[in-house]
């Protein structure tokens, strides 16, 4: 099994360095300012993550030394484009770039040939979608995307079919009993159809979970408690405010301000 395997691609993943946080602020504005040595040095102090982000991939029957190369390459993107003026973390922004590596490389990669014109399509349909979520602050619909496409590209019309089709053709068929893992000890296995109604295991899910504990990081403590009290437990401004003691006016206030944050860093 992957997971037990200790070398991957000549690395000795038992012996991977671990990075603090205060190396990691050093070494990034050093690397910004052109070292070499520090942007190795941040390489190598982030194969882990490489490691664990991979490893979500397994069992799909590609060699596991050839997505931790691909990962690489994401991870080298990712320091080499990282913004050190932005109040992000590395691993905020390094994992969707390592993740999306990997994506590309088992589509390119797929076992069932797809024409370019299909797969142009479908690649056009991504960025569309994701200018929309950004726009709409939601999940965009086939319709949305469509037109946007329609209006980005008018001499090359194409039906909300045709977008879905080519969104179809990029995506590897996967059998639902195809084992995601293997328990040594008793020899059990899960396979991929028991995980089907988890939510946990959506990359989607695990990104926006990075994303949102990001942002609630630049919350106050007072801030955070409203919040968690509002959204969490589903309590009036009101209420929230005789159980802390201020007035509703300064609670309405607060839970501006912090959506506001929010917003600003997811």
């Amino acid at each position: 099994m992957y997971f037990s395997k200790v070398e991957v691609s000549g690395v000795n993943t038992a012996k991977l360095k671990v990075l603090s946080a205060a190396e990691m602020e050093v070494l990034l504005k050093k690397a910004h300012e052109g070292s070499t040595e520090a942007r190795q040095t941040l390489i190598d102090g982030n194969l882990r993550l490489v490691l664990s982000i991979i490893q979500r991939f397994a069992g799909r029957g590609e060699n596991m030394d050839d997505l931790f190369q691909v990962g690489c390459i994401g991870l080298i993107k990712a320091v080499d484009n990282f913004n050190t003026e932005l109040d992000v973390k590395f691993s905020t922004y390094a994992v969707p770039m390592i993740i999306g590596e990997v994506r590309r490389y088992l589509r390119d990669n797929n076992s069932i040939r797809v024409s370019r014109s299909t797969r142009d399509l479908a690649y056009r349909a991504l960025q569309a979608r994701e200018k929309l979520n950004l726009t709409l602050q939601r999940e965009a619909r086939i319709e949305e995307i469509t037109e946007l496409l329609n209006k980005e590209h008018p001499d090359e019309k194409k039906t909300k079919e045709e977008v879905c089709a080519a969104l179809d053709a990029i995506v590897a068929p996967v059998s639902l009993f195809e084992p995601i893992y293997n328990d040594a000890s008793s020899g059990d296995s899960v396979y991929l159809m028991d995980q089907l109604s988890d939510p946990e295991n959506c990359d989607e899910h695990w990104l926006e979970s990075i994303a949102l504990k990001e942002a609630l990081s630049h919350l106050s403590g007072r801030e955070k408690k409203i919040i968690s009290l509002r959204f969490y437990g589903g309590k009036t401004q009101m209420e929230i405010a005789s159980e802390i003691g201020i007035s509703q006016a300064q609670v309405s206030r607060l839970e501006k301000n912090a959506l506001e944050k929010i917003r600003k860093y997811f």
